[in-house]
């Protein structure tokens, strides 16, 4: 008899840090990255959650202090991430993530479409240097 178990599934990078900022979200104070790995089941290796949590950090969701040898991190608070966190969600779940971001972009008032527009063109101009 054959195996038919499938491998896992790979996550993507954006439902990793989705997972690790909701994790960090349900901390009672700054977490650690063994506890942020220990809230997400432990099948992640704990240098896979440093780098979610680094790579979180240089995008300004969460910030860090020392902590002894290691450091502790928090989430960032706001509306705005918490929202960007909700839509990236929902976008991870849907097989058809063109379609749903090309809906999304046609639905915006004009001025929401110019500041997304803006804010593409500078995400760009960042990646060329």
């Amino acid at each position: 008899m054959t195996d038919q178990r499938q491998p896992p599934r790979r996550r993507g990078q954006g439902e990793l840090e989705g997972l690790v900022l909701s994790a960090l979200g349900e901390a009672d104070g700054p977490a650690s990255a063994g506890w942020v790995q220990e809230r997400l089941g432990g099948n992640l290796a704990y240098t896979t959650v440093i780098t979610i949590l680094t790579r979180l950090l240089a995008k300004g969701a969460v910030t860090r202090e020392r902590a002894g040898r290691s450091f502790v991190w928090t989430p960032v608070p706001g509306h705005a991430g918490l929202a960007a966190h909700k839509m990236r969600k929902l976008l991870d779940g849907e097989s058809d993530r063109e379609a749903v971001l090309a809906s999304f972009v046609t639905s915006l008032r004009p001025g929401d479409e110019r500041v997304l527009r803006e804010l593409l063109g500078r995400v760009k101009d960042e990646g060329e240097d």
